[in-house]
């Protein structure tokens, strides 16, 4: 069945209308991938986890209802109004995009075995050395502090680097992840948004 129809807007983007998956789509969505959002020279890459099993229903970055990433966004001044998961590609626009450190889905990022954000890490340095953002913006100090093998990380900048580009830090924006109230979000993300507006 049919959920979504592309439709061509007078620039030639396709846009896809918002749907929600099925409990049959979400239970098969378990090990799928979702595409990178991505180009060469980004101001900032963001790097969630792994993709939890609605946003590999879908094939959107971030789309699960109560994912707090694209308000955060907003809030912080990377995007001029709030966008939908589906209109992802508009960040290419300004600068930005989307990919993770693990690329399977599952039902929570806790599901991933410790050798997989380690490999999921390295993946993660080799995307950055090929296609050189400005900032890699990890979305969870856990998941960080494994992948880069670096267990006192804590939010914000961090010492090491990859080549040229910055390391940083901030707060998994999923609803379930109590500790960062919106605000908070909001304040940490600006804090990254103040940091790279001198960058290309």
């Amino acid at each position: 069945m049919l959920h979504s129809i592309p439709t061509l807007t007078s620039t030639d983007c396709i846009v896809v209308k918002p749907w929600k998956p099925t409990r049959e789509q979400l239970l098969a969505a378990e090990g799928k991938t979702v595409p990178d959002v991505i180009a060469p020279g980004l101001r900032v890459l963001f790097c969630g986890i792994n993709p939890g099993l609605y946003t590999a229903a879908v094939g959107h970055h971030f789309a699960r209802p109560g994912n707090r990433f694209w308000p955060a966004l907003y809030a912080a001044g990377f995007t001029e109004r709030l966008l939908s998961p589906f209109e992802e590609r508009e960040l290419l626009k300004n600068g930005y995009g989307v990919t993770n450190v693990v690329p399977r889905a599952t039902a929570t990022a806790d599901l991933l075995t410790r050798e997989e954000t380690i490999q999921g890490g390295k993946r993660l340095t080799a995307k950055v050395r090929r296609y050189r953002p400005g900032v890699v913006a990890v979305l969870g100090v856990g998941a960080y502090r494994t992948a880069f093998n670096n267990p006192i990380a804590t939010i914000g900048r961090q010492e090491e680097m990859i080549a040229d580009t910055i390391l940083w830090v901030l707060p998994n924006p999923s609803g379930l992840n109590a500790h960062y109230q919106p605000k908070d979000l909001a304040r940490l993300f600006r804090e990254l948004k103040m940091a790279v507006m001198p960058l290309k």
